[in-house]
Parts: structure tokens; C-alpha cells; sequence
């Protein structure tokens, strides 16, 4: 090698400097294959400069830590594309928009949190029944049959499962109640079945309706029988009808009133509302005794009349208002800071992953969350006033944690780098209570906002990338909903718009899209009915925000830093590896043969280089410095 343009500088301040750490595979963590399946191109960063950082996303390269890595497109299993919006472009849909309306009810003390043991940010069931107003709450869990009573706390947790459960007996002990009391005549009548509301179907009746029951509809069934053995005119049946049988008159409707009147509030999971309606036993978000009660501001019960029969309409409910609730507010603040350790981030970020994800406590170590969210190669770009750098915003270009405070609590944490051109996204870690506020969702829209105002008085900073877009694992599918989006075409590292990518890779994983950039386009960007609905509930943490699949912290990976075949080439491409500044023990060589040099060596060194130069691309090889350690 040449040492003319050797220097004794040794991975001077303001300079990228690599390392070379070859081809990895190791299992996917999307198609879960058991083999080393996920391919990728690995580079060690020992610095990086925040404009050559934003030059290598635009290739496909992403960063864990200090580690970057690249997939190699063709060969991984399951390949992933850069995503991209331009925020002065975006348009947010209407489930986007809830989200952003249902943080400022939070925040105004107008919110009615109405599922409390669903949460949407991820397929997480459990419900934290100790964070209720009441330390414990009482109810009787007993059923017809045994005639047993146990009455106790409420466990801290229940899956979903158990929760209806709970509610059942609830019911099953209402039954018991009437029975008891003579209402019911002593018969064996069906064990109650409580059911969760669906989404859509509570659009239709009542946002407030979490669970319901069919069981009056059964229970008169029931009645009927008796009533045709006897006779219809039978004497005891015209004196006591519910108890000797019932008649023509005993409908479902008084039926539910008949068991929601023997339900106590008190008896029920974070005071639910009991109603009965249209022959019907619902179970009602309560603003009284929910998890959130100082957030909300109207109550919503049933009038109960147990003497006639109501109709089949939505008058056997009404709301009555408690307007004399006081309201309270709460304070969120939306904090950048950089990159550095934070022990209550790091609580936090522990927490998250084990109530999330599911992770062991003792594989959630601090080192393992320094190497993937706190350290950065990126070399900090700080502000100035002065009009040549008005390209570079308040905060500077480099790494960030954006936090999320509500009254002094720490609840959601963005790490994010800021760079020239974009605001990319890398994770969010949030607080598993405040589920149901979709942090994931609302904080990539403040991202997307922050981008937007940004723009306005730093021109080149216009777009937010979501990290990688993987079009066959349904939990990446919600980054389309950001739109109108892009994807980078894998081989000519050009952006391609998302509806005319979205088909092609329906049918294949692997697509140059750049071929297909000048496709007509079929429908405009603000054209929302011809977008495929990419904002189920089946996500992670904006989860988003994180490619596990791709490298993780405990994945089993191995490294092929030596290439058995031929250096990855395309067309578009002459290799020029002389154009390389090496740095070798802190000289600074271009690489060139001469003199009596071990061929061997130098072809496999020179392979190496031009494998490099393939995945960084030949501009940026000749501005980065490639170390051999």
C-alpha cells in the first residue's frame, strides 16, 4: 500500500470512522426461521458524521448503538425497506386524528378511558386492577351450581379470560339472589356467558359498552318451559307469574332490570355500571370508580324501572349527567434532550420490556439498553445564531431522547436521531399503564409535526423516516398508515411512493421498485379509500420503531468477515477502491499495490475493500474513513 497520504492522526474529532465487520446472518426474528436466514452487511462505527450518517439511510443502512448494519436485499428472507414521509405532505387519517384528540381530552380531564382491560398499543390483556381508586375491591365469586361463596380481593391481575369470568359470576350470583328472594322460581337455569363488545358494534350502540351478557333472553326461555306443562291458565301461575312459571308478560327486559337491580356497584371491577337494556345485562365504562376517574367529567347510568315491560328500542337506557364533578387538568411536556444514560429512562425502558414484550427481568440489563438506545456514533452538530448554519435546528444535529412528561412523570421515551435532511425514528419505550392513550401513535405524530415545524426555518429538513417497512410481517404494516409514504428502491437507492410499491411486493418480497417509479398513479395521495387499512391493533411499540428482527441484543449472530464468493456488484456501480482512505494504527493510506506483497493477501484485502464500496456506494467510500483496527 501507498503511505503518501499518510497522517499521524488518529480517528480525529469530526471524522467517520468504520470498521469493516463483514457479512452477518443470524434467525429472523419476523418469519421466526429457525436457520441464519436474515442476512445483512455489518460496519462498526467508532464516529460518524451526521451528514454522512444521513447518506448511508438513504442507502438502506441503519444503526443499533454503534453497530450499522445493511440487509443484503436479495438474499435476506425477509426483506426490509426504508420508509420515508415528507411531512409537509402528510396527511393524517381519521384513526390518527382520534389518537391525537384522545391525548388532549387526557390532558383537559375530559377523558372517559372506556377499555380498561384492552389495551391498543400492543396485544397486551392484563389489567392493573391495584391501580384503581380503591386499594381493593370485594365481590363474591360463586357459582349456581356449587352454591359456594368466596368473597376476598380482587387479584392484582387478570388476563382476559379471567376478567369475564369474573363478571359471570357476578351474574351467576344476581341469579342465586333472585332465587333466593323468590323472583325466580328454584329451577336450573343456564350459567351466564359475559362476552367483550366489539369495536365496530359499539360505534352502533354506545361508546361506554365494554362487556354484555344475553343471559335474560335464556333465563325467560327457561320460564316458558315450565309454563307449557302447567298450562296457561293454571291459578298459581295468575297470582306469582315469574315464580310459578312465568306468562306471555315476563319478558327479557324485566329479566335484566330484575338482575342489574340485585348487582351492587360496589360488587363490581372498577365500579362498573350495570344496565339493563333491550333485554340485555351490560357492563359500562363508570367515571366514579375507573382507573382515571379525575379525567372525566359525565357519568353515564340506567334508569331502572322494575314494574312494566319497556320496548325494544334504546330507551331503556339514559344518561344522566354528573356535571358537578370537578375537572383536573393534567401538564404534558415534550422534552429533547441528548443521548445520555438516565436511570429513570432506564426504569422505565425495563419496565416496558418486560410487561410488553415479555422479556426476562434478568436479561433487561443496563448495558444491554446503553448499547442499544444510549450509544451513538454520531458526531454531535451543536446550534448557532449565525445565518451559515441556519440549516442546523435549536437542538443541533446528533442523537436524542425525546421525553414525554405528564405532571413531572416520565411516561414515553423517543430515541432519535436528527440529522440534515430527517428526524429518524429508532424506539419508543412507554409506560404499560398509559397504554390505552396509543403513545406509539401519538408520539411518531409529534415527531411528524416536530419535522414539519422544523421545515419552516430549516428548508433541508423535511422528512421523517419510520426505520424499516417489512410488507409480508403484519406488525410493520401500521408505517403505511403515515402517508403519503415512500420506499427506497434496494438497488438504485431511489424513493419509490408507497402505493405503487404496495402492490408489487404483494406479490413478491424482493422488488426493484425503482423500474416501476414512472407507473401511473392510480389515486391521489389524499385519496384515503384507496389505502388498505394499516392501523389494526396488531403492532408493537410503534414497535415499530424497532427492528428486532434485523439485529438484536440476545439474537445469536454470526459473522463472516471473509467472503467465499465473488464481491456483490450491479450495474450502476465501477468499483474504485483506491479512492479508500484506510486508516491502519492511526496512518491514514490509500490503498495501491506495490513491491513484493503476498497476493494472496492483497486479494483478499482488496475483495474486502471492494465489497465496501458496494454497500456504501462509491461517493461516500471516498469520504469515510475505513479502519483496520
Amino acid at each position: 500500500m501507498n503511505d503518501g497520504a499518510s497522517s499521524s492522526r488518529r480517528g480525529g474529532c469530526g471524522e467517520t470512522v468504520l470498521i469493516d465487520h463483514g457479512q452477518l446472518r443470524s434467525s429472523c426474528g419476523y418469519c421466526r426461521s429457525s436457520s441464519y436466514t436474515s442476512i445483512s452487511h455489518g460496519l462498526w462505527a467508532q464516529s460518524i458524521k451526521a451528514n454522512d450518517y444521513q447518506d448511508l439511510l438513504d442507502r438502506g443502512w441503519r444503526r443499533s448503538g454503534c453497530f450499522l448494519y445493511k440487509p443484503e436485499m436479495e438474499s435476506t428472507c425477509c426483506p426490509p425497506y426504508t420508509i420515508r414521509l415528507n411531512a409537509c405532505d402528510f396527511v393524517p387519517s381519521r384513526e390518527q386524528v382520534r389518537v391525537q384528540k384522545k391525548m388532549q381530552r387526557f390532558v383537559e380531564g375530559t377523558l372517559n378511558p372506556r377499555k380498561l382491560h384492552q389495551f391498543q398499543e400492543v396485544g397486551f390483556t392484563e389489567c392493573n386492577i391495584n391501580s384503581c381508586n380503591n386499594e381493593s375491591l370485594a365481590i363474591t365469586s360463586s357459582g349456581i351450581s356449587s352454591g359456594k361463596s368466596l368473597s376476598g380481593k380482587i387479584e392484582k391481575k387478570f388476563n382476559e379470560d379471567e376478567f369475564l369470568q369474573v363478571l359471570a359470576n357476578l351474574v351467576n350470583n344476581a341469579i342465586s339472589a333472585c332465587i333466593d328472594r323468590g323472583d325466580f322460581p328454584s329451577i336450573k337455569f343456564p350459567t351466564a356467558v359475559v362476552k367483550k363488545v366489539k369495536f365496530q358494534a359499539k360505534r352502533k350502540l354506545t361508546e361506554d359498552l365494554l362487556y354484555t351478557s344475553n343471559i335474560p333472553f335464556q333465563i325467560a326461555a327457561s320460564l316458558k318451559r315450565p309454563q307449557s306443562a302447567q298450562g296457561k291458565n293454571s291459578p298459581s301461575q295468575l297470582n306469582n307469574p315469574i315464580q310459578n312459571g312465568g306468562s306471555l308478560d315476563v319478558t327479557p327486559n324485566i329479566i335484566a332490570e330484575m338482575l342489574s337491580s340485585s348487582i351492587k356497584l360496589d360488587d363490581t371491577p372498577f365500579g362498573l355500571l350495570v344496565k339493563a337494556c333491550n333485554g340485555h345485562l351490560n357492563f359500562c365504562s363508570s367515571t366514579e370508580h375507573s382507573e382515571y376517574s379525575d379525567l372525566v367529567s359525565n357519568t353515564v347510568a340506567c334508569t331502572q324501572t322494575f314494574g312494566g315491560v319497556r320496548g325494544k328500542d334504546k330507551e331503556s337506557c339514559s344518561t344522566e349527567s354528573s356535571a358537578n364533578i370537578p375537572l383536573k387538568k393534567k401538564k404534558l411536556e415534550i422534552r429533547m434532550k441528548r443521548s445520555c444514560f438516565d436511570p429513570v429512562e432506564f426504569a422505565l425502558y425495563k419496565r416496558y420490556q418486560i410487561k410488553v414484550h415479555g422479556d426476562l427481568p434478568d436479561k433487561v440489563t443496563e448495558s444491554s439498553y446503553r448499547r442499544f438506545l444510549v450509544d451513538t456514533p454520531i458526531i454531535f452538530v451543536p446550534p448557532s445564531g449565525t445565518k451559515s448554519t441556519k440549516s442546523v435546528p435549536p437542538c443541533g444535529f446528533g442523537s436524542f431522547h425525546q421525553q414525554y412528561v405528564i405532571d413531572g412523570k416520565l411516561v414515553a421515551v423517543g430515541v432519535v436521531d436528527i440529522l440534515p435532511r430527517c428526524l429518524s425514528s429508532k424506539y419508543l419505550f412507554w409506560d404499560p399503564d398509559l397504554a390505552f392513550l396509543s403513545l406509539g401513535k401519538y408520539s411518531a405524530l409529534q415527531e411528524i409535526n416536530w419535522v414539519k415545524n422544523s421545515h419552516a426555518h430549516h428548508p433541508s429538513l423535511q422528512y421523517y423516516y419510520l426505520g424499516y417497512y417489512i410488507h409480508s410481517c403484519n406488525k410493520m404494516r401500521y408505517k403505511a398508515a403515515y402517508r403519503p409514504s415512500e420506499l427506497l428502491c434496494p438497488l438504485r437507492h431511489e424513493w419509490v411512493p408507497f402505493d405503487i410499491a404496495r402492490p408489487l411486493l404483494d406479490k413478491k418480497s424482493y422488488v426493484v421498485l425503482s423500474d416501476f417509479k414512472t407507473q401511473h398513479h392510480q389515486s391521489s395521495p389524499n385519496d384515503t379509500s384507496s389505502y388498505p387499512d394499516y392501523n389494526g391493533s396488531n403492532r408493537t411499540s410503534r414497535d415499530e420503531k424497532s427492528e428486532a428482527g434485523i439485529l438484536n441484543e440476545h439474537e445469536d449472530i454470526k459473522s463472516e468477515a471473509k467472503d467465499s464468493g465473488e464481491p456483490l456488484r450491479n450495474e450502476l456501480m465501477l468499483f474504485n477502491v483506491g479512492n479508500i482512505l484506510i486508516d491502519l494504527q492511526g496512518s491514514r493510506l490509500r490503498f495501491k499495490v506495490y513491491g513484493a506483497i503476498d497476493k494472496r493477501f492483497i486479494k483478499e484485502l482488496e475483495l474486502q475493500l471492494e465489497r465496501f464500496v458496494g454497500v456504501v456506494g462509491n461517493d461516500l467510500s471516498g469520504r469515510l474513513i475505513y479502519s483496520l483496527g
